[in-house]
Order: C-alpha cells, then structure tokens, then sequence
C-alpha cells in the first residue's frame, strides 16, 4: 500500500496497517527530534505524517490505541539525566497551516463556549520560537530546579545548565511563593554562526541549524560545556503559580517582564482572526531580520478565564493553537549577485542571501540559473515563464527545491529599494576577463577562455579527478 493513498480509500485492514507504519515512523522521528537533537526529517514531513494519521483515526476511531502517536508529546528523557516529574504536564500545540485554520480555530472556541459570531473575543499572537522548550521553578523568588519538556510528564534535569543563561534569573523579587516559567532555549543567528566557526576549526561537529545547536548545548552531561555556548530564553507560559499572575495571558506575560524575564516584543493582542492573520503576515515579513529562528505564530486566548473553560485535550491545549509557516519557504534578502565560472566556461549566477533558515537547513545562497531568469526576459526583450526580474536589495522568497538546492521561487516588489537598478549580466569572465559568448539559442553565457580561464581549470581538474569521470 502507498502512504499516498487517500485516507478515503482505506479498507479497515489497510488503514490498522498503516497505523502501525505512521507509529514507528512518528516514533523514530520523535526520538532523534527530542531524544538526540538530530532530525531526520523535516517539520514539514513530520507534520504530513501526524496529519495522515490523526484522519485515519478519525475515520477509523476503533483503531486508535492508547499509545498512538497522537498522545504523544516530546520523547522521554534521555539517559544520564536525573529525571522531574513537571508538576503540570508540558503539552504540546495543535497546528494550523492556512487562513482557513485560523478561523476555524476561532469558530471552534466560540462554539465550545457558546459564544455568538459577534462576541468580543481577545487572542494574543507571538513569534513560535523554534528551540527547546525549558521550565524554571522557583520557590520563595529562588531557582530551585530547571527540566526539558521530556515526555510532557518527566523532564531532563538541566538545572546546572540552565544556570549558566544570563537570559535566566537565579532570584526573583516580588514573586509569587511557587512559581514555575515555561520558555523556549534558543540561539541566535551570529552566535550560531560564530560557534560553527568555533566548531570547524577545532575539527568539532557542526550544528545545521540554531534549534539542534541550542538544544544540543542545554542538554549536555557537563554544564561547562553549556556555559561555553551563547543560549538564550524567551519566556511566555507558566506551569504552576502559588497565586495568579494576572487575569490575562497579555498581562501575565507583562508580569513575567516585569520579573525579569525576556519576553518577546512582537506579541500582540488581536481582536479577530483577520488581526490574528494580518499579525502573522507582518510577523512572517521580518522572519530574516529577527536575529534568530521562528517556525510560526502561537495564538492563545487571552482571558485565563476562558481558558480555564477550554481546558485541555490528551495532548493540546484547546485555547492555543500554532500557525506554522510553510516549512520549505522562507522571505530573505538579496543581499548580492555573484557570478560562477564552471567547468565548460558557463558563467552561472548565485544569490548571496540574508541567511535564513528552511526547511531546517540554514540558506545564504540560492541558485538564480541564468541571465534571462534574473532580467524576466530572453536576449529579444520578450519575457519568459517564471523570470523574475530579480535586482539586488529585493526580498525574495526561497525554497529547496526537492529539499536539497535552494531556489529563488518569487520578488516582493513592494519592498523593492528605490535604488535598486536592473542587473547587468556580465560580458566579460569575471576570472579571466575573456569574452563571455552566448550563442544563438542557447540560455548559458560562457567564457571564451578555455584553459587560460583559472576557474575553468580547476574545475576541469576537480572533474577528471571525480568518481564520475576518471575510474
């Protein structure tokens, strides 16, 4: 049977056969996601397999099992780790992917709460922080210990570590007696770049993006080895409180500022779905700029009181939901064009990118194909399907194509500098200064060089020397 096969078009055995092919795959998943801070698929996949099986056990709800991957938070705890047992379990999100979500996410809550169309309903919108999930509690303003998310009911023991994050008090004033924070670990962009530089001269691993970094960092046997490393925490929920923060998620938010806490300045109180909608867009907008990794926009409902009400399913809360960005797309800037000079004289163009990170790989450059693909029409002045008169200073939208080669997929042209100036296409080899020909017909400029090219000539080299070449 096909894991494409429509759920529709399951019989009951195929669809229990399935079930168990979704379970081993979530599971290894899970484990090398949580358990070793390496993923072996990206979110995206991850998502479509959750998905697939959260129908079929709709459809089918006799199959469901007590242990489906749908009640499934995290992996457990990783050995060499005291384990704590949170006091109220660190569950996970439902997702939402496309406008449609969103609002059905609105009508959902309104439904459960007997709320009419027309009711004031009040949602915060914050950034999703793409790292490892911590909570700190403290007793009598005292950090006394910090877990991992862990199973959702048994955490890792990082309390030594976490103490080495200067984003992470060791005594709080004015705090309630019992207070738990819940928050995310993360990196940033140049402190990631600066400790893979760190990492490759001292012939170390290299960390392929900020999330594995930061978790990785935090969940080492030996804290000095996390002190060594630049992680952060934002703050944004809290597991059990001796006395309430606030009346509301916005303002209990504010309270954790107030505490002392970094708390993320795009959060935002909508009025609606489409306030929640356009907060996403503006939010996905300055995805490249931020300074660190968002895989989405978490929307919460922002009366604790009504989220009292919601409560909670096996492994979501019903009050919250992430918005997730399409995984294998990112908005970054054009910072330059450089010209590559390859083994048979073709002159290729390459995008000097913003880094951001898709598909859970950190992107810089991204192929741009030929001249006509960067100027939108051919030698004639005629455009062509899919050019994009790209210039630099643009905001493009990058994507990997069969999740491996980073192409430029679209241009925001509302945010075109008004200095931005067409690109010139080289005449001349920019390694040897050659003619670079285009002959009739052909889409590729090459340089004239031939061997006398430098570039020509290593790559030659490195050709004849290759596998595919010289057996």
């Amino acid at each position: 049977m096909s894991d494409n096969t429509p759920v529709d078009d399951l019989t009951k055995d195929q669809a229990q056969a399935e079930l168990k092919r979704l379970a081993l795959l979530l599971s290894r998943a899970n484990q090398a996601y949580h358990g070793a801070d390496a993923p072996e698929i990206s979110d995206a996949q991850y998502d479509a397999l959750k998905r697939r099986n959260l129908e079929i056990e709709r459809r089918f709800p006799e199959l469901e099992q007590s242990d489906s991957p749908t009640h499934v938070v995290g992996a457990p705890a990783a050995e060499g780790f005291r384990k704590i047992e949170h006091s109220l379990p660190m569950l996970s999100l439902g997702n939402a992917f496309d406008e449609d979500d969103v609002r059905d996410f609105d009508t959902s809550i309104r439904k459960y709460l007997g709320l009419k169309v027309d009711a004031p309903l009040a949602y915060t919108a914050e950034p999703k922080i793409d790292g490892l999930s911590l909570s700190l509690r403290y007793e009598d303003g005292k950090l006394v210990h910090a877990a991992t998310r862990g199973d959702g009911r048994i955490g890792e023991d990082v309390t030594e570590n976490a103490r080495t994050i200067k984003d992470i008090p060791e005594a709080l004033k004015n705090a309630p007696t019992v207070l738990e924070v819940r928050g995310e670990v993360y990196m940033s962009h140049m402190d990631f770049d600066a400790l893979n530089k760190a990492q490759k001269n001292a012939q170390k691993k290299v960390f392929a993006n900020p999330r594995n970094a930061a978790a990785g960092s935090l969940r080492q046997l030996d804290a000095k080895i996390t002190a060594s490393r630049p992680l952060r925490f934002f703050a944004y929920a809290w597991g059990q409180v001796s006395e309430p923060l606030a009346t509301t998620q916005n303002a209990a938010i504010e309270h954790l500022s107030e505490l002392g806490f970094s708390t993320n300045p795009l959060t935002k109180l909508c009025e609606s779905p489409d306030a929640l909608i356009a907060h996403y867009q503006d939010i996905e907008a300055q995805r490249a700029t931020l300074g660190y990794d968002i895989d989405g926009v978490v929307y919460k409902v922002n009366d604790l009181g009504l989220q009292a009400r919601l409560g909670f399913r096996s492994t979501t809360p019903r009050w919250a939901v992430a918005h997730k960005f399409p995984a294998e797309l990112a908005w970054t800037r054009l910072e330059a064009i450089d010209i590559q000079v390859g083994r048979t004289g073709a002159l290729s163009p390459v995008a000097r990118l913003m880094p951001v990170t898709v598909g859970g790989v950190v992107v810089s450059n991204a192929t741009l194909h030929n001249e006509d693909y960067i100027a939108g029409r051919d030698s004639t002045g005629g455009e062509i399907r899919d050019g994009k008169d790209i210039r630099i200073g643009d905001w493009v939208q990058v994507y990997r194509a069969g999740d491996v080669i980073p192409k430029v997929a679209d241009v925001d042209l509302s945010k075109r500098p008004k200095s931005a100036e067409a690109f010139v296409f080289p005449k001349l080899c920019p390694e040897c200064q050659s003619d670079a020909v285009r002959e009739p017909g052909d889409a590729v400029r090459r340089c004239s060089g031939g061997l006398i090219c430098p570039a020509q000539s290593v790559e030659r080299l490195k050709h004849f020397v290759s596998r595919a070449a010289f057996d």
